[in-house]
C-alpha cells in the first residue's frame, strides 16, 4: 500500500498480551540491521520503518517504506542541435557522475521511441544528432495514436528494447512525441526490469503542459481510456517550444484546453491571458508564449508534486476529465483529447452556473474564451445517459464520492460531492439550448 501511514496505529502497547515494537533500519558494514526507533542512530539510517506486533497467535510485521522520486522538468532551446547536450546528459543531476561520464571512453547508448509523424519531420535531424555525438542508438518510429494505445504496442517496444540491451540504470529510454507516445513508452520503461529510467520530450502542446510533467503512464484497455498503467515519473522532461512550429493549428488549440483547465481551476491571470491573447497564441503557435506555458506548468506541478500517486482523490486537475474519457472513446477518433476535455469543461461551467457558483457574466466569458481558442463547446454524444454512466463509474473509483471539481469564479475552484441530479439535468438542458445551435452551424472538429 502506498500513501501516508498513521504510525500511531502501530506504536501503542495495550494490556491484551500483545507486544508492539517500532524499529529503524541502520546500515552497518554493508548490511541493514534493525534497531529500536528511540535509540541513537548512526550515520546511515533508512527512512523505512518496521513495526512488529507479537500476539498469542503469531507475529506480524508492518513495513513503512517511503518512496521518493526526483525528476527534472527543464526548458531548453534547439534540443536537436548536436551542440546541445541536454538530450543525452541533461537528466544527470550529480556533478561527479556527469564528470565521470564525460571522461569515460565508453560510448553513450540510447534507445529512442518517436511518434512516426514526428519522425517524418525530425527523423533526419534526430539521426544526425546521434551520429554527431557518437551515440550508439536505435530509433524506433511508431504510430502512437489513441487507437493504438495498447499493451500490444508496449510489448512491441519491450521486444526492441530487450534486443538492443540497455543498462537499466545508466541508459534511459527516450520518448519523443505527443501524450500517447509518452504514456506508452513510460509504461514500457516502468515494466522493463521492473523500472528503467526514461526521458520525455513532448512535441505537442497538450503533452508539453500536461502528460510530460506528471508521473502517470498508461494504455487503453477493455475500451476504457488508460485503464492499465503505473505511476512512474520520468527521470527528466525536456521542453522545447520550437517543436510547436510544425504542430497543426487544431493541435495547438487542443493543447490550449489543458492550459485553460489550469487557468479556470487556479490562476485568473492565466485565464485573462488566454481570453485576451488566445487568437495570437494560435496564430504564432506559442512561439512567444513562455509566460503562459510557465504558469500552466507551474500550477500543474503544484497540484501533482504532493500527490503523484493520487493518494488524495480530491484533484483539481480532474476538471474536464469526469465525462470526457467516455466521450473520447465513444467517438474515437473524431475528437482529440483536449477537445473532449473542453466539451466536458463547457458542460461543467453550466453545472457551476446552475449551482450558483458562477455568475452569468463569468459563464459567458469562459464559453467565449473557449470559442476564441477554437475549441468545441458542445457535442451531440455528450448525453445525460453518458453523464450519468460516467459519474456512476466515477463513484466506483473515487472512494464512493463523485469529487467533482467546479469553478467558483475565474481562477478559483472547489470540489463538490453533493451536486443534485436536478442541477445536472437543468444544466444539460440549458447547455444544449444555448450551445448546440452554435456548434451545429460550425464544422465538426
Amino acid at each position: 500500500m502506498m500513501g501516508k501511514v498513521q504510525q500511531q496505529n502501530y506504536n501503542n502497547n495495550n494490556n491484551t498480551g500483545e507486544s508492539k515494537s517500532e524499529f529503524s533500519l541502520e546500515k552497518v558494514k554493508g548490511t541493514w540491521k534493525r534497531c529500536p526507533a528511540n535509540t541513537e542512530a548512526g550515520e546511515c539510517v533508512s527512512a523505512a520503518k518496521i513495526f512488529e506486533n507479537i500476539t498469542e497467535t503469531g507475529t506480524s510485521w508492518m513495513v513503512v517504506s517511503p518512496i521518493v522520486f526526483t525528476y527534472k522538468v527543464s526548458e531548453t532551446q534547439d534540443l536537436l542541435n548536436p551542440m546541445n547536450e541536454t538530450l543525452l546528459l541533461g537528466h544527470i543531476t550529480d556533478p561527479q557522475q556527469l564528470d565521470d561520464l564525460k571522461k569515460s571512453n565508453k560510448p553513450i547508448k540510447r534507445f529512442v521511441v518517436v511518434d512516426q509523424e514526428v519522425y517524418k519531420i525530425y527523423g533526419p535531424k534526430l539521426t544526425e544528432y546521434m551520429r554527431a555525438n557518437n551515440v550508439v542508438h536505435k530509433i524506433l518510429p511508431l504510430p502512437t495514436t489513441e487507437e493504438n494505445k495498447s499493451m500490444e504496442m508496449v510489448l512491441k517496444i519491450l521486444e526492441e528494447v530487450n534486443n538492443f540491451s540497455l543498462d537499466r540504470r545508466m541508459e534511459p529510454i527516450i520518448a519523443i512525441g505527443g501524450g500517447v507516445c509518452l504514456d506508452i513508452v513510460g509504461l514500457a520503461a516502468s515494466l522493463y526490469r521492473r523500472r528503467t529510467p526514461y526521458i520525455r520530450v513532448p512535441t505537442t502542446l497538450l503533452s508539453y503542459i500536461d502528460a510530460s510533467v506528471g508521473a502517470k503512464t498508461g494504455v487503453n484497455f477493455a475500451n476504457c481510456k488508460n485503464k492499465l498503467g503505473t505511476y512512474i515519473p520520468p527521470t527528466a522532461t525536456f521542453l522545447d517550444l520550437s517543436f510547436m512550429q510544425t504542430v497543426p493549428r487544431r493541435h495547438i488549440s487542443n493543447g490550449l484546453a489543458e492550459m485553460l483547465k489550469m487557468a479556470l481551476m487556479k490562476h485568473r491571470g492565466l485565464f485573462e491571458i488566454l481570453e485576451k491573447h488566445g487568437r495570437v497564441l494560435l496564430d504564432t503557435k506559442l512561439q512567444k508564449a513562455s509566460q503562459a506555458t510557465r504558469i500552466a506548468i507551474s500550477t500543474m506541478l503544484e497540484e501533482l508534486a504532493p500527490n503523484l500517486w493520487e493518494d488524495d482523490l480530491n484533484r483539481l486537475v480532474d476538471f474536464g476529465h469526469l465525462i470526457s474519457p467516455a466521450l473520447e472513446m465513444k467517438v474515437l477518433p473524431s475528437l482529440l483529447h483536449g477537445e473532449a476535455v473542453n466539451i466536458d469543461m463547457s458542460y461543467m461551467v453550466y453545472v457551476s452556473r446552475e449551482s450558483g457558483l458562477l455568475t452569468e457574466e463569468e459563464k459567458r466569458r469562459i464559453i467565449g474564451c473557449m470559442i476564441g481558442l477554437e475549441l468545441p463547446v458542445w457535442h451531440e454524444e455528450f448525453t445525460m445517459e453518458l453523464i450519468q454512466r460516467s459519474l456512476q463509474d466515477r463513484l466506483k473509483h473515487s472512494g464512493g464520492l463523485v469529487r467533482m471539481p467546479l469553478p467558483v469564479g475565474l481562477g478559483q475552484a472547489e470540489i463538490l460531492n453533493n451536486t443534485t441530479s436536478e442541477i445536472l439535468h437543468r444544466a444539460h438542458q440549458r447547455w444544449c439550448e444555448e450551445l448546440s445551435v452554435a456548434s451545429d452551424s460550425s464544422s465538426d472538429p
